[in-house]
């Protein structure tokens, strides 16, 4: 007897956990009979989660509310219970019988159906059931919705997403919801607009329906990839009250609290690929309505000094998402790398602002130097062609300085395919008069000139192998390699200020300019983060000397209060050295 009720309870926990294992889904309907004045609620309702949920046509009936998503977890006795539902609200269009037919869903790479169920719509009722059913009214007015401007859009063209809380005057919303799950953008540069300023309650139709209505949130959206893109939806558990049948002592209908679950649904992107048609040999990917410019800060100098060219795109579109055009010069104009300056804002519509690259030149000879023409190529979305934008033509006029060598010159030129107007005084008068000398010399051959030129091959023998080692050594000497490269580097950053040492307003301005531009390059921040105990954090971090730090901080303060205190030529020498010395031992030690 013992051992046939062990048997019996054993056989009994297994087939339990094996019912617990399988998954349910299931369609459960609010009545199975109704006036053609009621409304129908159906529940499809599952225990695991699953994906492409098909509901079925509902022939015989008008959908007025859902499909509505309410998502449950929870833990009794240790165990979890999982419920996911999707909810429809139906009203008859005539009286007859109906059936709902089957709905399916794909659970872990199953198909599952619901069981058909039948439905008969009789005549009105005087008084429809449920039709004041709380659930059932806080469902049928208070809808998530995402609106997109553009479900078919180009490649790295913006769109918008706005979402939109719709709640009719028959329920009201008085608490805060919850947001439950959070859409991600995959395949999509994404960025959220600021909406908690904008707390207006706007009128508006949903469904033909009068409704209010509040912004949630706007998203701007570049989709990166072509073809079919989803976007995940937003899911929020709203607090809902809903007008009851019961009064108070005065007379006055009394409301119920309701939370309901409800989700914007999946939405799907079509994203159409750039046209190959008429692309540019220059299109490095920018999408929408831009100008673009190339101008310099001066066009007359003297070699050895200084200018700034600035390559700049303006308008709105992609502005993050391309590449600059490159600059190419000759060779006989130095050209450091460029310092990059976004000021990019993003609205409703999209990016838009200015990208820009300054180039830093200093011409090393004398002459004229043409910049030829740079163009920028892209895509304009709103008449789908690609448009071109060209800069003019630039002289850069070196006025005093060094002449180039003729053969120096023309291999520039030949590299760079520019052309440098050389001075007149290039050019030599040709000798006419001869200076002949007699025949009856002595001959070459072991004359001192013969024994001279066979001699010295040898004796530059050991001055080579001293040179190369010394070069060896040069090269190995990591430190003195750092020393040259960071020295190189002050003297980039500090060379306008040198210019100007002659006036002590504009040497401290352009030396403050020269320290920012410095730290920005090296520890890319923008220049609303210069503050000096962020920048004393930010170079602590890199390693790099407390004492050098102080010596940094110690310049900007000089260039702060130097510009409206006296201030001597040799006070003004002291602070260039020093700022060489700083800019060479950060670069140096830093990390």
């Amino acid at each position: 007897m013992k051992l046939k009720t062990i048997i019996y309870v054993f056989v009994l926990v297994l087939s339990t956990g094996f019912t617990q294992a399988q998954v349910r889904f299931e369609a459960k309907v609010s009545k199975q009979k109704l006036g053609v004045n009621e409304r129908l609620r159906v529940d499809f309702e599952m225990n695991k989660d699953g994906d492409n949920f098909n509901p079925p046509t509902f022939e015989g009936f008008r959908v007025v509310g859902g499909p509505n998503q309410a998502i449950s977890n929870s833990f009794i006795n240790g165990k979890r219970s999982y419920s996911k539902t999707y909810s429809y609200f139906l009203s008859p269009k005539s009286q007859g019988k109906f059936t709902i037919k089957q709905a399916t869903i794909e659970i872990d790479g199953e198909i599952y159906k619901t069981l058909p169920i039948e439905i008969t719509v009789t005549a009105a009722v005087r008084k429809p059931n449920g039709e004041n059913d709380a659930d059932n009214v806080a469902s049928e007015n208070v809808h998530l919705v995402a609106e997109i401007s553009n479900t078919n859009p180009y490649l790295n063209e913006a769109i918008t997403i706005v979402y939109k809380l719709y709640v009719s005057h028959e329920v009201s919303i008085t608490r805060s919801w919850r947001e439950i799950d959070s859409p991600k953008y995959a395949d999509f540069w994404s960025q959220s607009i600021d909406n908690r300023g904008d707390s207006k309650i706007y009128e508006g139709t949903y469904q033909g329906k009068d409704y209010r209505y509040v912004i949630l949130r706007r998203t701007v959206l570049y989709p990166q990839k072509i073809g079919k893109l989803d976007i995940e939806p937003l899911v929020l558990d709203v607090p809902i009250d809903v007008m009851s049948n019961r009064r108070d002592i005065f007379g006055r209908r009394l409301m119920t609290h309701v939370n309901k679950t409800i989700s914007a649904g999946n939405r799907t992107i079509n994203v159409k690929p750039l046209p190959v048609k008429g692309r540019p040999d220059n299109f490095t990917g920018a999408v929408g309505d831009f100008e673009f410019s190339v101008k310099t800060n001066k066009d007359r100098l003297d070699a050895n000094e200084s200018l700034e060219l600035e390559v700049k795109v303006t308008g709105s579109g992609n502005l993050k998402l391309f590449d600059l055009p490159s600059l190419s010069l000759p060779s006989s104009l130095e050209v450091y790398e460029p310092i990059a300056d976004d000021i990019i804002r993003t609205t409703y519509e999209g990016m838009e602002g200015s990208v820009s690259e300054t180039y830093t030149i200093i011409p090393q000879y004398k002459g004229n130097y043409p910049i030829r023409p740079i163009s920028f190529s892209y895509f304009d979305a709103t008449t789908e062609t690609y448009r071109t934008r060209t800069s003019e033509e630039i002289i850069i006029d070196v006025e005093n300085g060094p002449k180039p060598a003729t053969s120096n010159s023309e291999t520039d030129l030949s590299t760079t395919n520019k052309t440098a107007v050389l001075s007149k005084d290039q050019f030599k008068y040709i000798k006419l008069e001869a200076d002949l000398e007699p025949m009856n010399k002595s001959p070459f051959f072991r004359s001192k000139l013969y024994w001279w030129m066979l001699g010295t091959p040898f004796l530059l023998i050991p001055i080579f192998i001293l040179f190369v080692r010394k070069r060896n050594q040069r090269m190995n000497d990591m430190d003195a390699i750092r020393l040259r490269k960071a020295n190189k580097m002050a003297k980039k950053y500090l060379s306008e200020a040198k210019i100007n040492m002659a006036q002590k307003g504009l040497f401290y301005e352009s030396m403050e300019r020269a320290l920012h531009n410095y730290l920005k390059a090296k520890l890319d921040i923008e220049t609303a983060e210069f503050s000096k105990e962020r920048i004393s954090e930010l170079l602590l971090k890199r390693n790099v000397a407390g004492a050098v730090v102080n010596d940094f901080i110690s310049l900007l303060k000089s260039c702060e209060f130097a510009r409206y205190t006296p201030t001597s030529n040799v006070t003004i020498q002291h602070d260039f050295q020093k700022a060489i010395e700083v800019i060479s031992t950060i670069d140096k030690q830093i990390q």
